[in-house]
C-alpha cells in the first residue's frame, strides 16, 4: 500500500485532536498543522473574537480557504477544528487528500476535558452542558462516520491513540 498523503485528525472539540497531532508529528517526522491556529494567524485574533465580531459564516469561509492550503500539500499532520469535517467541500477534500480519522469521545468525556474552558469555545459559550455536548455530537455524527477510520479515545491514553493511528497508516513505521 502507498504511503498516505497525509494523516488528518477531525472530530468534536476535546477529543484530542491537536495533542495526538504533536505525537503524531514526533513520531513520523511531519510538520503538524494545526487549523484553528492557521485561522488565528490569518484573522489576526482568536477564535471567540472572529465569531464575535464577523459571525460563525466568516469564520467558516476563512476555515474553508485553510483547509482547501492544507488538503493542497502532503506530508502533513493536519488537526481539524470540530466543525471543519462538517462542511461539505472541506470534507471531500479531507477524504480525497489523506486517512482521515475521526476521534471519538461520549458527551462525559468531552464536558470533563473542556471544564471550565468552555467559555472559549464559540459553539459552547453560555451552554456547555451535558445536553448541549449530546445535541451537537448527535446532529454530527453521520458526518463525522464518513472518516477512513474513527478511533474512540475516551479510555486511551494521547499516545495510545497515535499508536492506533499510525498502525493503520501503510508504510509509516510505528513505535512497538
Amino acid at each position: 500500500m502507498a504511503l498516505p498523503r497525509n494523516i488528518i485528525l477531525v472530530g468534536f472539540m476535546a477529543s484530542g485532536k491537536s495533542r495526538v497531532g504533536r505525537i503524531l508529528a514526533r513520531h513520523t517526522g511531519w510538520p503538524l498543522v494545526d487549523a484553528d491556529e492557521e485561522i488565528v494567524c490569518r484573522c489576526g485574533k482568536p477564535i471567540p473574537q472572529i465569531f464575535e465580531e464577523e459571525g460563525e459564516a466568516a469564520f467558516r469561509a476563512v476555515e474553508r480557504s485553510i483547509i482547501a492550503d492544507l488538503c493542497a500539500g502532503s506530508g502533513r499532520i493536519i488537526a481539524a477544528g470540530g466543525g471543519a469535517f462538517v462542511d461539505p467541500d472541506n470534507r471531500r477534500r479531507m477524504l480525497d487528500s489523506g486517512l482521515v480519522f475521526c476521534l471519538g469521545a461520549r458527551a462525559e468525556t468531552i464536558q470533563r476535558r473542556v471544564g471550565k474552558g468552555a467559555a472559549a469555545r464559540p459553539l459552547m459559550a453560555g451552554d456547555h452542558s451535558l445536553e448541549r455536548i449530546q445535541t451537537l455530537l448527535a446532529q454530527r455524527a453521520e458526518v463525522y462516520a464518513q472518516a477512513h477510520h474513527t478511533i474512540e479515545t475516551d479510555r486511551l491514553t494521547p499516545d495510545e491513540v497515535a499508536r492506533s493511528i499510525l498502525g493503520l497508516c501503510p508504510g509509516i513505521p510505528s513505535e512497538k
